[in-house]
């Protein structure tokens, strides 16, 4: 592990250059682009204000910038989705601050990324530094949010969390019954029953990507989308600005879908993508149909995958009503430090403990998929 690493705090997106970004960044991933990170502060849908001040940190050597790690101090856990409030819960109980921590996510979106840009580091290189600079700005801990696996043993006050998502895997399918022919027989015709709802209902499914979508459609998504939001009594995360923004500079990665009624469209869901992999994120209504969550999100996202060759389809957290419609479940993986000394042992164990209800929980969520034997 490489100790000797200087890194720099950037509070500003802007503030690093666009083609050093650029350089470092190999992914194709779109929630890794420099855009995709300057749309969410140019819109303040993160900022300190809303509890997710820019903290991104940058390593050089001599005048050249050999790493970022896009980060945020926070003082609250809203929109990571590796909770950590019962961690919370206790240091309040004892009277100890949780907050502030630094977190290196994608705020918002609990897909599986790297969460360094380098050819010449890896994340394991940052964990001494990243220590070293929580306890020089008297930060409370650090946590490294759905990143890959680390294959390498961890340092003993490191520790790492496993969640269970749901993803769908592409294999070589020409057309949905194809997939679908996999399924056992009541499944099969269940999913068939669910498909041909939405056309009885008289309903109309539309695909937009690209130079088709509208900022008129994005209007009509981001009502849906404030919807969904508020009958949870809610303020969505992110502003009309950002959306705007993404329509703007990554139209290519973005997917739409919408619903209509003869002339009226009634629900959207919008999806990112890129060449091998496809996102779903976001889905409002706003009137309700029988099936219509599932065509939207799952069924028309599959098609799409199909239709173009990508082999994966991450359709969001949470839902096992995934798993009966195909979706397999997977382990994502964080990674954690406390700088407390008494709360070490308590949040290994837990960790530990986690770690195997995880894996019990993925295996009995792989014995209940739709497949047949």
């Amino acid at each position: 592990m490489n100790t000797d690493i200087q890194i720099n705090l950037i509070t500003a997106i802007n503030n690093i250059s666009s083609v050093d970004w650029h350089n470092l960044n190999t992914a194709s991933c779109p929630f890794l682009k420099y855009d995709f990170f300057n749309a969410l502060e140019n819109s303040c849908s993160v900022s300190a204000k809303q509890g997710w001040q820019p903290h991104h940190l940058v390593a050089k050597h001599e005048n050249d910038i050999t790493a970022i790690i896009p980060m945020y101090l926070k003082n609250h856990s809203w929109g990571e989705y590796v909770f950590d409030w019962d961690w919370a819960e206790a240091f309040k109980r004892n009277g100890i601050d949780y907050y502030p921590k630094l977190v290196a996510t994608i705020p918002f979106t609990p897909v599986t990324s790297e969460k360094i840009l380098s050819s010449t580091h890896d994340i394991t290189d940052f964990f001494t530094p990243l220590i070293d600079h929580c306890e020089h700005k008297n930060i409370n801990s650090w946590h490294i949010l759905y990143c890959p696996k680390i294959k390498a043993d961890l340092p003993e006050d490191v520790y790492e969390r496993n969640t269970v998502q749901f993803h769908w895997f592409n294999r070589e399918y020409k057309k949905f019954d194809d997939f679908l022919n996999l399924f056992t027989s009541r499944k099969r015709k269940n999913t068939r029953k669910e498909r041909l709802s939405i056309t009885e209902q008289g309903l109309k499914i539309r695909q937009l990507k690209h130079n088709d979508i509208t900022p008129k459609d994005i209007d009509f998504f981001y009502l849906t989308y404030q919807l969904t939001y508020l009958k949870k009594g809610h303020q969505p995360h992110l502003s009309p600005e950002f959306f705007q923004e993404m329509l703007m500079n990554m139209a290519e990665n973005i997917l739409l879908i919408i619903a209509s009624k003869g002339e009226e469209d009634i629900a959207c869901a919008l999806f990112f993508y890129d060449d091998s992999q496809l996102y779903g994120r976001y889905w409002g209504c706003t009137k309700q149909y029988n099936n219509l969550h599932f065509e939207l999100c799952y069924y028309q996202g599959i098609e799409f995958c199909i239709q173009n060759n990508i082999k994966t389809f991450n359709p969001g957290t949470q839902g096992e009503h995934k798993i009966q419609r195909g979706f397999e479940p997977v382990l994502t993986h964080s990674y954690h430090w406390i700088k407390h000394p008494a709360f070490k042992h308590p949040v290994k164990n837990f960790c530990k403990q986690e770690q195997q209800h995880m894996l019990t929980y993925q295996q009995q969520c792989q014995a209940r998929l739709p497949f047949r034997e």
